[in-house]
């Protein structure tokens, strides 16, 4: 693949992606902080940290899950965000290194999110998933248009 202009712009998407798997990955390493521990007392602090009502339907969610959480779901989930970080960090090295199977591992992935973000979009409009729904939709289209560029120049016939 011939993408040598957009290098910028795949540095960006690199970078993003790279800073998602970072924050799943400490997020993983989080929950590992509360092997061992009562997690139901610590949602109940966090819900009253940030003043929600416990009684409202959210917060009650989050703390009835808390008390389910056992030791070894921890261990899956922070295994769970191991396996994305590594995967995120994958694609992030293959964008930086300009690597086609990356724009197209890229173009995928992102465009995996778009339906689950529109279908959120029904549900409810709120900024964090308009703005998810506009970087991915942006991704998804910055990448397909390399992968639709490079592909052209390479068609017999053409220049």
């Amino acid at each position: 693949m011939n993408i040598k202009q957009p290098k910028r712009g795949l540095r960006i998407v690199s970078a993003f992606e790279a800073i998602k798997g970072l924050l799943v990955l400490l997020a993983g390493c989080g929950l590992l902080a509360y092997l061992h521990r009562d997690l139901h007392l610590a949602a109940e602090r966090l819900v009253r940290h940030f003043r929600l009502n416990p009684a409202s339907h959210y917060p009650q969610i989050f703390v009835d899950l808390a008390n389910h959480i056992t030791d070894r779901s921890l261990w899956l989930l922070a295994l769970a965000a191991l396996l994305y970080s590594a995967v995120r960090f994958i694609e992030a090295y293959g964008l930086w290194q300009q690597r086609p199977w990356a724009a197209w591992f890229g173009a995928i992935m992102s465009g995996v999110y778009v339906p689950i973000e529109l279908f959120e979009l029904l549900r409810k409009v709120t900024w964090p998933v308009v703005s998810l729904l506009i970087v991915n939709v942006a991704i998804v289209w910055y990448l397909a248009s390399l992968l639709y560029q490079s592909k052209w120049k390479r068609s017999p016939g053409r220049k």
